[in-house]
């Protein structure tokens, strides 16, 4: 009792997908009988035709069956006709009370499939757990709920029945197809009050249930805190293994430094590396990229290599901000690109003089 005290927290999105995967999801059976019943009476009301068709079909097979020779063929031959043509009869009843069930269940719990709830427990076989199961506060509740509902129903039906008797002694007096008429009206009356009763007790039910499952999930403050400590242990992987990523890729960039043929600054927070072969390139590629701390090791890599620095701030940020490694420049750039070009032009020129 203690440990139950102490899971006061909700459930956390892990915790509830993790009993998921279990098979432990929430679900209100009243609400899939109610689905069930309402399709069913739907069913007879539009099958009824249809059925009455079919069960003259099989009275008649029946009475022909009669005037035969009865012999051990004809008997297993008119009992396995007789079979087919019930099934047959009671097939779309029994193949949409299915998809319905699958439709209820589906609606309530999202659409599962997991073997985990089906797997054989050596813990279920244990009496004392299952004693303590069969008498629990949940079960007593369920079965107090199944008996009022029961009882209740039984209660409202009589009652309306009862309105029903003072009609009688008129009714009586008519013919008998008004008769069936009024019957049938009387039913619809009844069955619609019935409906609204359980669809009251249907939603109770999964109101119940929903608080009774989310109540079975509960947490312990130090639950939440240790799932929280293995989330956060695996964004700190994640992040680490981010962190490596970046490192070797800035060290692929720094490697490729000395093969650029400028660096454009602005000149003190922005460096950007560029190298341009006008016959394998269509536009100046950018090899490396950085600011601050980053900046300066570029230029000093320049520097250690030749390569020309050329001061042109609204180009060095443009370049920083909006092409990414690797990637040419864009034709907005052009402009911009020819005049620093020039200059290394005649920066080169100049070194080859000298």
């Amino acid at each position: 009792m203690a440990d139950d005290a102490e899971k006061t927290e909700e459930p956390t999105a892990r915790k509830i997908e993790k009993a998921r995967e279990e098979g432990n999801v929430l679900k209100s059976p009243d609400v899939n009988a109610f689905l069930g019943l309402v399709v069913g009476l739907a069913l007879v009301f539009l099958c009824f035709n249809f059925w009455v068709r079919g069960l003259g079909g099989l009275f008649e097979q029946i009475y022909q069956g009669f005037n035969q020779d009865f012999t051990r063929s004809n008997a297993m031959t008119i009992a396995i006709s007789l079979v087919l043509q019930v099934l047959y009869l009671l097939a779309p009843i029994f193949a949409t009370l299915m998809v319905i069930g699958i439709v209820a269940n589906v609606s309530q719990s999202g659409f599962l499939l997991t073997g985990k709830a089906i797997q054989p427990k050596l813990q279920k076989l244990n009496f004392i757990t299952g004693m303590k199961n069969l008498i629990s506060l949940k079960k007593l509740l369920d079965g107090f709920l199944i008996t009022f509902k029961v009882l209740t129903a039984f209660i409202i039906a009589f009652f309306v029945f009862i309105g029903f008797m003072h009609e009688l002694t008129t009714v009586a007096l008519f013919p008998l197809g008004e008769q069936m008429l009024w019957f049938r009206d009387k039913a619809i009356i009844l069955i619609g009050i019935l409906l609204a009763f359980f669809l009251v007790m249907a939603s109770v039910d999964y109101m119940i249930k929903r608080y009774q499952y989310f109540k079975s999930l509960r947490m312990s403050k130090q639950e939440v805190k240790d799932e929280f400590k293995n989330q956060e242990g695996d964004q700190q992987v994640k992040g680490k293994i981010r962190s490596l990523m970046f490192q070797a890729a800035r060290k692929r960039m720094m490697q490729n430094i000395p093969s650029a043929d400028v660096v454009v600054t602005n000149p003190t927070h922005y460096a950007v590396a560029l190298r341009y072969d006008g016959k394998k390139e269509n536009a100046p590629r950018v090899l490396a990229k950085g600011v601050d701390f980053l900046a300066q090791r570029i230029k000093e890599i320049a520097n250690e290599h030749e390569i020309p620095i050329i001061e042109n701030p609204p180009l060095a940020r443009a370049l920083y901000k909006d092409v990414e490694l690797d990637k040419e420049i864009p034709e907005s750039l052009y402009k911009a690109m020819v005049s620093v070009l020039l200059e290394v032009q005649r920066i080169n020129e100049r070194r080859k003089r000298a």
